[in-house]
């Protein structure tokens, strides 16, 4: 290809340029209507919609309209056993035809595509007409490969929708990275538009020392916004996104969207034996003492969490470490764990063993089963403290979510070193409940940012380069 076919191939779109509606199912809630509808028209959209809330169907109808408004097929990625759910509930429950396909090669007269993203990489953009990414918090790592496929795998899809229910739980440029995967501004580009640095920078990230003093790389790149920019930043994302937390959010009755209570206790668990050094427990500072604590507590900490959960009911443990999952798994009667070292397929078969109701116990970690998964027989959880706000509440939206029948208890064990780990999650949850409380208010304000793609001007080659 020349160089202007190249630059064409690179370029996003950011015109409001989906469609009406072509098919609208009955099974649809009067504010999941409400939604497909806003996400078709838009074409290139998101949807952050709280667990329970339906982004299953949502993203079903919404690709099922792709595929009969321009006769190709629609691509669906998930997390690992996601998609075995999605593909059970779009048949049994809402009549929907899709196929679970893991290498790449897309079925002739195939329709919607279920597969999960260790599986992106072996298939083309080409052959479909639009891409749903089920949980797309994903993204939110912009330093990772992840993201990386993610991103040029959609930009230069015509219909695409990213589903999740936390968007950017821990700070707020991250939701550029999603801005960027659906064409709209830049990562950088949203940057340089709403936030400013303490270094007066443009630069996402600062190394200091070689990159090695993290704590104090963390400060100098610490993002703001600039003065005035934060009405429009939050007008800005709802150009491109709606973000729901209870059906009343977009105007409509509640009815029977409403959670069950939560019971949330914290559990504080003495150590045997003293830091080196030290006369009394004291909190932890900086990773390497917070390291040092959780490796030196495992037993203390794992054999609370087996007295919790010994009982005849589902219970769902969350752990970090392959050691703490190792001895979880030996203390609790009726445990299985599910850990990375094992396959995909055991990963999958387990997660909806326990899912189905076929096991009593499951012990794993949250970044292998918390996304995705509707786990609604469990009303158990147990789990330890982590930096990730993001990990502990979708741990626990795993269970309490809308459709949940009974109350919920969530136990978060913890010792006196990791205090500044309890305090900064619950600083974290301050700030999602702002984000969704901003997005909320400015949704019916909408506000359109606009970024130029066209190349107006003939590209000059140079005699002496050609």
């Amino acid at each position: 290809m020349d160089y202007a076919e190249f630059l064409a191939q690179k370029a996003q779109s950011s015109a409001f340029a989906g469609f009406d509606p072509v098919w609208m199912p009955d099974f649809l809630f009067d504010f999941q209507r409400a939604l497909v509808e806003w996400l078709l028209r838009k074409g290139k959209s998101a949807c952050f919609a709280d667990c329970g809330l339906g982004k299953g169907p949502i993203a079903l109808v919404w690709a099922e309209n792709v595929v009969r408004k321009t006769n190709r097929p629609v691509l669906i990625v998930t997390p690992l056993a996601v998609g075995y759910q999605l593909i059970r509930d779009a048949e049994q429950k809402f009549g929907i035809e899709c196929a679970r396909v893991i290498d790449g090669k897309v079925p002739s007269g195939a329709r919607i595509i279920v597969t999960n993203y260790e599986r992106l990489h072996l298939f083309r953009p080409a052959d479909f007409a639009g891409v749903v990414c089920d949980e797309s918090s994903i993204l939110k790592n912009f330093d990772g490969a992840t993201k990386a496929l993610v991103t040029e795998f959609l930009r230069t899809l015509d219909y695409r929708l990213l589903c999740t229910a936390t968007a950017a739980p821990n700070d707020y440029i991250e939701l550029g990275t999603s801005s960027e995967a659906l064409g709209e501004l830049g990562h950088m580009d949203m940057l340089a538009r709403f936030f400013k640095n303490d270094q007066n920078t443009s630069k996402a990230r600062v190394y200091l020392n070689g990159g090695q003093d993290f704590s104090r790389a963390r400060e100098a790149a610490k993002w703001r916004f600039k003065g005035h920019a934060e009405a429009h930043f939050w007008r800005w994302v709802c150009s491109w996104a709606r973000a729901v937390r209870r059906p009343s959010d977009l105007g409509f009755e509640d009815g029977r969207f409403i959670l069950p209570p939560l019971e949330e206790v914290e559990h504080l668990v003495h150590a045997r034996t003293r830091r080196n050094g030290f006369l009394f427990d004291l909190p932890a500072v900086g990773l390497h003492e917070e390291r040092e604590e959780r490796r030196r507590t495992i037993t203390e900490r794992c054999e609370k969490i087996a007295e919790l959960v010994t009982h005849n009911e589902q219970a769902l443990v969350w752990c970090h470490l392959n050691a703490e999952g190792n001895l979880l798994e030996k203390l609790i009667p009726g445990a299985l764990q599910v850990q990375g070292a094992d396959s995909d397929d055991e990963k999958e078969a387990r997660l909806l063993a326990f899912a189905d109701g076929e096991l009593r116990c499951l012990v794993t970690k949250p970044k292998i089963g918390a996304w995705g998964l509707n786990l609604q027989r469990c009303a158990h959880v147990a789990s330890f403290p982590s930096h990730s706000y993001e990990q502990y509440y979708q741990g626990i939206r795993r269970c309490l979510r809308f459709g949940q029948e009974r109350p919920v208890r969530s136990d978060l064990v913890a010792t006196e070193g990791e205090h500044g780990i309890m305090e900064n999650m619950k600083h974290k949850a301050r700030a999602a409940d702002r984000m969704f409380s901003a997005l909320v208010l400015h949704m019916n304000e909408a506000e359109h940012v606009e970024r130029s793609v066209e190349h107006t001007k003939e590209v000059e080659v140079p005699e002496w380069l050609a």
